[in-house]
């Protein structure tokens, strides 16, 4: 009996104890490997175009395939008017671009604040018929296609254009006033998604104090409402900035003449090809949204792990 093979049956026939336990540390070394591995492949196919971009921004050869040395003349030929070896252009259009984006993103970003929080307040505290259904279609923005939004508020305005000239006579293009009104489309989801999740940890009791002790309902906000929410209208408000400041494909489709913004005059540049310059300018439009995204996430995060007074 000392020397008999104790084995396991199993379906297709004996598995020795040894082999069974040598079989399970390799399948469990495998699965940490697979689970550390995972998030560090996804990361790297992330961050390794925007790394590379970075770096050869600093690049002293025009090569993107070999480094010639680090080099700051690219981020001195953006604001002397010099791209691409011969080619010109003049500062004045790149801070005209930039002017044009400033414009559009402070005042989309203002009205879908204001309209994203008012929304995220009416789902909050209104009894509103068919809430659910209203707070699905508020996703809706977020998860469709930037191109189905570009082309759908093109057909809009097109078909609101041709109706003002058809009854007043006056022919209306696009221009700020499309842009504006694209990017708050999209920008009022984000605002309100943001604001509703600092609403569902508020507790209503407070609203309600205020409004025993003798507070009308716009005292009660402006007093009590809006200060407790008002980090996550912040943090919105900096979301639907930084959007509205790398939006491309909605502000493609319905610009006009001379409203450029930075992002296009950008894509422009990059249509014969792409010099160190465009990598420069690409890495300033990186840093400034990274910084604004950066402090949306800390004031969303100072704003949760604060302790609410119950």
């Amino acid at each position: 009996m000392g020397n008999q093979v104790i084995s396991r049956t199993t379906i297709g026939g004996t598995v020795e104890p040894q082999q069974a336990i040598r079989g399970g540390l390799v399948l469990r070394s495998v699965g940490k490997v697979a689970l550390t591995a995972t998030p560090l492949f996804a990361y790297f196919f992330l961050w390794a175009p925007i790394l590379l971009l970075v770096l050869f921004s600093f690049n002293d050869s025009r090569s993107v395939s070999s480094w010639g040395g680090f080099t700051l003349r690219w981020y001195e030929n953006i604001f002397a008017g010099t791209m691409g070896g011969e080619a010109r252009f003049a500062t004045s259009l790149m801070l005209n671009a930039l002017g044009n984006t400033l414009l559009v993103a402070l005042v989309s970003t203002l009205i879908a604040t204001v309209i994203g929080t008012m929304v995220a307040l009416s789902l909050a505290r209104a009894p509103l018929p068919g809430k659910k259904l209203i707070d699905s279609l508020l996703y809706l923005p977020v998860v469709i296609p930037e191109i189905t939004q570009g082309v759908s508020l093109a057909i809009f305005f097109g078909l609101v254009f041709s109706f003002i000239e058809s009854q007043t006579g006056v022919r209306a293009t696009p221009g700020f006033g499309s842009i504006i009104i694209g990017h708050v489309v999209f920008n009022i989801s984000y605002v309100a998604i943001v604001v509703a999740a600092r609403l569902a940890n508020m507790n209503p009791r407070l609203e309600e104090a205020a409004r025993d002790l003798g507070a009308n309902r716009f005292q009660t906000f402006l007093r009590i409402t809006l200060p407790l929410i008002l980090p996550g209208v912040i943090s919105g408000a900096l979301l639907a900035l930084t959007l509205s400041m790398d939006d491309l494909v909605v502000t493609f489709f319905n610009a006009g003449v001379g409203t450029t913004t930075l992002p296009m005059f950008v894509h422009g540049l990059i249509k014969t090809s792409v010099t160190p310059e465009v990598n420069a300018l690409s890495t300033l439009m990186l840093l400034f949204s990274t910084l604004i995204v950066g402090l949306s996430l800390i004031l969303q995060n100072r704003n949760t792990d604060r302790p609410i007074a119950r």
